[in-house]
């Protein structure tokens, strides 16, 4: 059992009037969590601290701040294990994808830690006996508030980029993954001052309750429904608002390509960490040329894959996070079924303990099903068959999300085409994940909007000042 305490300007343990809740192991239901549940008035108090904290930490020189991310990565390299661990036992992810999570966290604060002292202004070109200049500057308080799915690599973006370029932070991780925030802001906290990152945990509730304070930047990843709340909270506080939420992401499987490839890509894409990815293949649209056999391959990739408890080594597909998302799933499913889908695999709820959906490829969807249309995040393919490659662009760009998409061609003009023409914020070819590091992307529509990643997200916690020094008295310097 893991007995979470929040940090509240500077202090270990503050606060907990609020009650408390208790996180279950998805694999088996058992409880693995207990968390205080902060009141409003300690979120006052938490917001009050970082705010005295404010102008001390962006004082700090770039370098000493950057030094101090660095020794920041060291701490939380130095509890991986533990820190993976948590992941798996909260949410369920399988072990070596939850080590990949923090792995990854632990590069994005290295990259900003790098970065971050390099990044500047810009002269003006203006009068002769003047200095004209452009200079970033922080943005004071920061409220992140993050999701479970990967806790630990969308938490050091959030956080690292905030605190390197002078920020104070409100950490509000999700209640699903409060443990693992815990054990995160933990480490991080060796490396930093006092004050210069708050804890809180709890529900929706407290979320909410953060995001209504008078901050300066509020930074959510997470559900459409919530980041549009935060926006409204946001949009009466005078807060800069991030967001990266929901998105229904298409694959494009076109005339002519290798059909057992094609559906290793698909699968991957769909039943990576239980579906449970921001950017997971969430509907297929597949040319009628290649439908047929590449449906049968991606139906014997699914039955390939090794199904049991994050925790146990080679478990490929997890459980979904708990129960309630689990007939959130199902429901989509029923319900396309019920509107004349047809499960080739998976669809029924198992027996047993947790909170576990196999591997389900549902065909005969059409576009318009809520199944197709909206975000499921669970292991579900929906296939909707198409005649031309025309009418899977058409098909895929119609949605009210905008965060990614995948095409699956041999055609450079069908490629071309995809990335100009698919309104969305991150466009991938021949392969469902990957890209160079740093890349960096506007989420579009109900997926959000800013930066949520790469180099540029330092630029987000930034407010650029312009600065004009004229010579006295009309003289010369």
């Amino acid at each position: 059992m893991y007995t979470v305490a929040q940090l509240v300007g500077g202090v270990w343990g503050a606060g907990g009037d609020g009650g408390e809740l208790v996180v279950h192991d998805p694999a088996d239901g058992s409880p693995v969590s207990t968390v205080p549940v902060a009141t409003a008035d300690e979120v006052g108090k938490a917001t009050q601290a970082a705010r005295n904290a404010a102008a001390q930490w962006a004082a700090t020189a770039p370098a000493e701040r950057a030094a101090a991310l660095h020794r920041a990565a060291d701490a939380v390299e130095a509890v991986v294990e533990e820190l993976s661990a948590a992941v798996t036992a909260e949410m369920g992810k399988p072990m070596a994808d939850a080590r990949g999570g923090v792995e990854a966290g632990i590069g994005t604060l290295r990259q900003y830690a790098e970065l971050a002292p390099l990044r500047g202004g810009r002269t003006l070109n203006g009068e002769a006996d003047a200095l004209d200049f452009m200079t970033p500057q922080p943005r004071g308080v920061v409220a992140a508030i993050t999701p479970w799915n990967d806790p630990v690599a969308v938490s050091c973006g959030l956080l690292g980029a905030a605190l390197v370029t002078g920020n104070v932070v409100l950490y509000k991780p999700s209640e699903r993954t409060p443990a693992t925030g815990w054990l995160l802001a933990r480490a991080l906290d060796q490396a930093l001052p006092a004050g210069v990152l708050s804890l809180l945990t709890g529900g929706p509730e407290v979320g909410a309750a953060v995001a209504a304070q008078e901050v300066d930047v509020v930074a959510h990843v997470g559900s459409t429904a919530t980041g549009r709340a935060i926006a409204a909270a946001a949009a009466r506080t005078g807060a800069k608002v991030l967001l990266e939420n929901g998105g229904s992401d298409p694959l494009i499987v076109d005339a002519g390509v290798d059909a057992e490839w094609a559906a290793g890509q698909a699968a991957l894409g769909a039943f990576a960490n239980a579906g449970q990815i921001c950017v997971a293949v969430e509907r297929i649209y597949v040319h009628r040329e290649v439908a047929e056999d590449f449906v049968a391959a991606l139906v014997r990739c699914a039955e390939a894959l090794r199904v049991g408890p994050g925790r146990d080594p080679g478990t490929e597909l997890g459980p979904l996070v708990d129960r309630r998302h689990r007939d959130h799933v199902h429901g989509q499913v029923a319900a396309a079924v019920a509107a004349g889908a047809q499960v080739r695999l998976g669809g029924a709820v198992p027996d047993g303990p947790g909170a576990f959906y196999p591997a389900t490829v549902v065909t005969d969807c059409r576009h318009d099903m809520p199944l197709v249309r909206e975000e499921t995040f669970g292991p579900v393919a929906p296939v909707v068959v198409v005649d031309s490659f025309d009418e899977a662009l058409r098909c895929a760009a119609d949605s009210p999300y905008g965060l990614a998409a995948t095409v699956l061609t041999a055609s450079m003009s069908h490629a071309q085409r995809a990335w100009r023409e698919l309104p969305v914020g991150t466009v991938k070819v021949n392969a469902v994940f990957g890209g160079a590091p740093g890349g960096a992307a506007h989420p579009r529509g109900a997926s959000g909007q800013g930066f949520g990643y790469g180099p540029e997200l330092l630029d987000e916690f930034t407010a650029t000042k312009a600065v004009h020094i004229k010579a006295p008295g009309g003289g010369h310097w």
